[in-house]
């Protein structure tokens, strides 16, 4: 991941956010219920096989809502776990330990999840060039999170936001008026600001392939929606030039066979748009 985005202070906004957003004034469920003395202790139980992620998130989720919690982490980020396995426990206030539960057991859910998927996707292209890409397809709010697990399942992240790095798409090519224009256009706008940003280009076809060779002056070429055969093509006629990302609705079962057509990059949305999470409880002991 760019780890320039994973700040703390990134991260201690993230986690005050969420709280104001679940807890509002007051976690009322445990303090009515539960005594303001009470002490307890709780474990992650893992009841599902995969790649755990956001445990390092979690202590700080937990000192957020009370720093004299203790947590004791048994098992890291991007380790393989099982039905049965205890990810961490964590011991203190009762009323504290309930406050905090569902954040982290959202975080964590959601991130082990995208972890699981991101490894099992990035071992089917293992044995080739291929690197794996996420996107900008992520939970409003949430994406700082969901691009440190896809780094943890171990892909790779795109840009972070439409910030860092200029990306033409089909629609951006459309109303700028075709892709010499898109190009031309955005080099210009680069010059006049005076921003240093990378450029992407997406093409849908091989007469756009070739139009972008002609004009030139881009980082990659996004290669979007299509057939191995005609990706194997344009590849070959960009001949490391620039380098090569597969998009567009790439699957399970189409990954291997995109990934073995020579492209340097493959972006998959559903990464972080269409993950399960992972089943993870936290139980009192």
């Amino acid at each position: 991941m760019n780890l320039s985005y994973l700040t703390s202070e990134a991260v201690r906004q993230f986690i005050e956010n969420a709280l104001r957003e679940d807890v509002g004034d007051g976690d009322h469920s445990s303090l009515a219920s539960v005594p303001a003395t009470a002490a307890g202790q709780a474990r992650l139980l893992i009841k599902d096989t995969g790649i755990l992620a956001g445990v390092e998130l979690a202590p700080t989720i937990f000192h957020a809502v009370d720093p004299q919690l203790e947590v004791d982490i048994k098992i890291g980020d991007g380790a393989l776990v099982k039905p049965g396995d205890i990810g961490l426990t964590v011991k203190g206030k009762a009323q504290s330990i309930l406050t905090a539960e569902r954040l982290v057991l959202n975080c964590m859910q959601r991130m082990s999840g995208i972890a699981t998927h991101t490894r099992r996707l990035a071992g089917m292209i293992a044995h080739t060039k291929a690197k794996l890409l996420d996107t900008r397809k992520t939970t409003p709010n949430f994406r700082l999170m969901e691009k440190w697990a896809v780094a943890i399942g171990g892909g790779v992240n795109h840009r972070f936001g439409l910030f860092d790095m200029i990306i033409l798409k089909d629609n951006h090519v459309d109303y700028a008026g075709g892709i010499t224009q898109a190009i031309r256009s955005t080099r210009d706008y680069l010059r006049q600001t005076g921003k240093d940003l990378k450029i992407v280009i997406e093409t849908r076809s091989l007469d756009e392939v070739d139009e972008v060779l002609d004009v030139g002056g881009i980082f990659r070429i996004m290669l979007d929606n299509m057939s191995p055969d005609i990706m194997r093509e344009a590849v070959a006629r960009i001949h490391g030039k620039y380098m090569t990302e597969a998009s567009g609705g790439i699957t399970e079962s189409t990954i291997g066979a995109v990934a073995e057509t020579g492209v340097d990059f493959i972006s998959v949305g559903a990464l972080t748009h269409s993950t399960k999470s992972l089943d993870i409880s936290l139980k009192a002991y």
